[in-house]
């Protein structure tokens, strides 16, 4: 029996990076598992590396679009039964991403991507968890939403400080509901993100830095602890880059 036997999840961003890993490792600890993401191909590509039969189910998802935020908890819902833990994973970053190269409109991409698709998401399953007394909502964030710095760039660094924002409120408000939320504040991770850094990472900083491995074990830490137990928020950093 796995640590998730018997649950629900539901990861966004799945199609790649730390949602891919999250949904790979769930399904290993026996959850079943709705990976949602926009690219289809990559979901399709998840899931047959998964192999896991009925246990999986793919819903391509703009997080920016309320509508789908609803549209994949029902469909989860209907598949399943019921959404025990949803991973609000889905996230990106631009290259023209300092203050004077910001846009209204890369800036709206940047802050519905990266924050409104976690709280559209929330808001979808929220109801479920509180009728049942019983949930995990876990939030992806970053430590550039603990601490900002120019790496991350100011639209990325404002969505993931208000990401976090909004996983701690929520924690505090519902610390009686039964509905558990926590931050993890991942370091760098060699996902596909880093192809958005306007300048190349080297090879030699992939090898030290995170890999998204890494950060499943986590989330998988946080959403597997009994109902007594809550994380609000949790960093993850790589060892040779420990000052945050």
């Amino acid at each position: 029996m796995g640590k998730l036997a018997g649950k629900v999840a539901v990861v966004t961003g799945g199609g790649s990076g730390v949602g891919k890993a999250v949904a790979l490792l769930f399904l290993k600890e026996g959850a079943k598992v709705v990976i949602a993401g926009r690219d289809a191909a990559k979901l399709a590509a998840v899931a047959a590396e998964a192999n896991a039969g009925d246990a999986v189910r793919t819903v391509p998802t703009d997080v920016t679009e309320a509508d789908q935020c609803e549209a994949l908890i029902r469909t989860a819902t209907e598949a399943f039964g019921r959404v025990d833990v949803l991973v609000n994973n889905a996230g990106t970053n631009i290259k023209a991403r300092t203050f004077r190269e910001l846009t209204p409109e890369s800036w709206d991409m940047m802050i519905r991507t990266n924050l409104d698709g976690a709280f559209y998401c929330t808001r979808a399953v929220f109801g479920q968890m509180a009728d049942r007394k019983d949930g995990v909502i876990v939030n992806v964030v970053s430590v550039a939403g603990k601490r900002a710095n120019p790496l991350g760039g100011a639209s990325y660094v404002a969505a993931k400080f208000g990401m976090g924002g909004l996983g701690v409120v929520l924690s505090n408000e519902e610390k009686d509901s039964g509905v558990r939320v926590s931050n993890v504040y991942p370091g760098e991770i060699d996902t596909p993100i880093l192809a958005a850094r306007p300048r190349p990472v080297t090879d030699e900083q992939r090898a030290v830095i995170l890999k998204p491995e890494d950060v499943a074990e986590a989330v998988l830490f946080v959403a597997t602890l009994p109902p007594r137990v809550s994380v609000p928020e949790l960093v993850i950093k790589p060892t040779t880059q420990m000052y945050w």
